[in-house]
């Protein structure tokens, strides 16, 4: 039997996958924000004069590494509650793609500050300006400035695997195609329009993340 392509549901489901697609990009904001934050501290706490507190943050970074999303999200959606720790789905989604996107960026925010030649950190101490002050305006951004083609990418991939959350019925762009295709059992159509928006969002968001990584760096080496 020949199958006959039909689009006319989409006039009455764009609201949906506005929605949708507005709640992946809430996440994804949220989490690179805070994801890029925390991996600065957790790349500059890995090469810490403390060996508690490298071995603490190596261990951390392995097992996030090592064990898939899905498990991570169920263990903090479903197993915390074991604990009395009842999260909202969408905190819960923050939290683990949070910590996800963290332990992979820690080691790409470390490579950055490794690639920076020790020589200037060490002019920098001879001019008497503090080490927090190096750190700030001297390594990270000729760090940021190395790594960010590598960085963008895994915001970029972040992004697509929020498709994830879904499974604890967080109502993002994934989530709302399941709704729609169940609604209209026009499963191909439905998710055809989804890797659209989807594929749309990666472009955009690439777009923005260079644009304003340019002026961060500049802004950051001035």
């Amino acid at each position: 039997m020949e199958y006959a392509l039909d689009f006319g549901w989409l006039n009455g489901a764009i609201g949906m996958i506005a929605s949708g697609a507005a709640m992946t990009i809430f996440l994804i904001a949220v989490t690179t924000v805070a994801g890029v934050i925390l991996s600065i501290f957790g790349a500059a706490a890995k090469r810490s004069r403390y060996p508690i507190l490298r071995k603490a943050i190596a261990a951390y970074v392995e097992v996030i590494r090592n064990t898939p999303f899905l498990v991570q999200l169920f263990f903090i959606f479903f197993g915390l509650p074991r604990f009395g720790i009842r999260l909202d789905p969408v905190i819960a989604a923050m939290l683990a793609m949070t910590l996800n996107m963290t332990a992979y960026t820690t080691e790409i925010v470390g490579a950055g500050l490794d690639a920076v030649p020790k020589g200037q950190r060490e002019a920098a101490a001879a001019l008497g300006l503090p080490a927090w002050l190096v750190f700030i305006k001297i390594v990270l951004p000729q760090a940021l400035k190395v790594i960010f083609p590598a960085l963008t990418s895994q915001i970029i991939i972040m992004m697509l695997e929020s498709s994830v959350v879904s499974q604890i019925a967080v109502r993002e762009l994934t989530y709302e195609a399941d709704m729609l295709q169940a609604r209209t059992f026009r499963a191909f159509e439905t998710y055809f329009v989804v890797t659209i928006v989807y594929l749309g969002m990666s472009i955009g968001l690439r777009r923005l993340l260079f644009a304003t990584g340019r002026r961060a760096i500049a802004g950051g080496m001035a």
